[in-house]
């Protein structure tokens, strides 16, 4: 049945060990943690690392002061808009709540620096003073302002005021989306982990072509061969 033993008996060799090292990948080895989910932490720190924004959007938000504007923003609820109040009133906004509605005036520049400052804060993971400065759990304020940014995105495309909007869509999509997102990342460098990605990357390739020859050796062993 076997036509070339050596070729057989390699392909069986190298998958062996390829199923040996595939199952010590699934194992908690690593700090705790199998590779799959090691690795994963350690990209998602990486590129937490190259997505901190937040100083290039202040200078933006700064172009924005002294712009005094007056919104309607419609929150998910009541619970929420009530919530929501004391976070723009620390903004420097005034603000009427009607039901699930705030109505909104304010500086825009003041509202968007408010906004980031909480985005530093929720970036870099400290929850606690997130929390106590709103006197709520850190990720439902974090949320409320994220609620804010989409709706007061929308009243200004409303009433027309496009460069202003663009601010704002920016701001959340470069800053308070991705701080929200990575929260309890821890942010990381890549030349900080160079070596060990750089061996990832070399590995991955390795392993891979690992299987495919023991697959091929097999069915070489085996006898088996394209023919036209």
């Amino acid at each position: 049945m076997i036509a070339k033993k050596k070729e057989f008996y390699g392909g069986m060799g190298l998958m062996g060990s390829f199923i040996v090292v595939f199952v010590i990948l699934f194992m908690p080895v690593f700090n705790g943690h199998n590779a799959l989910n090691y690795m994963d932490q350690l990209y998602n720190s990486i590129s937490k690392g190259s997505a901190y924004y937040v100083p290039e959007l202040k200078k933006e938000a700064e172009k924005e002061l002294n712009k005094t504007i007056s919104v309607t923003l419609k929150m998910k609820d009541e619970k929420q808009a009530r919530e929501t109040v004391q976070i723009l009133i620390g903004a420097g906004a005034q603000v009427a709540l009607t039901g699930a509605d705030l109505k909104v005036t304010g500086d825009l520049g003041k509202i968007l620096t408010s906004v980031l400052d909480d985005t530093d804060l929720m970036f870099y993971n400290k929850g606690k003073e997130l929390q106590a400065k709103h006197n709520m759990d850190e990720r439902q304020a974090f949320f409320n302002w994220y609620t804010v940014m989409k709706a007061l995105d929308k009243d200004l495309t409303h009433q027309k005021k496009f460069a202003e909007a663009k601010v704002v869509a920016t701001i959340i999509k470069k800053g308070v989306e991705c701080a929200y997102n990575y929260y309890k990342v821890e942010p990381q460098k890549i030349g900080e982990k160079a070596g060990i990605v750089i061996f990832s990357l070399v590995f991955y390739v390795i392993y891979t072509l690992w299987y495919g020859f023991a697959i091929l050796f097999m069915f070489e062993g085996w006898g088996l061969k394209l023919e036209h």
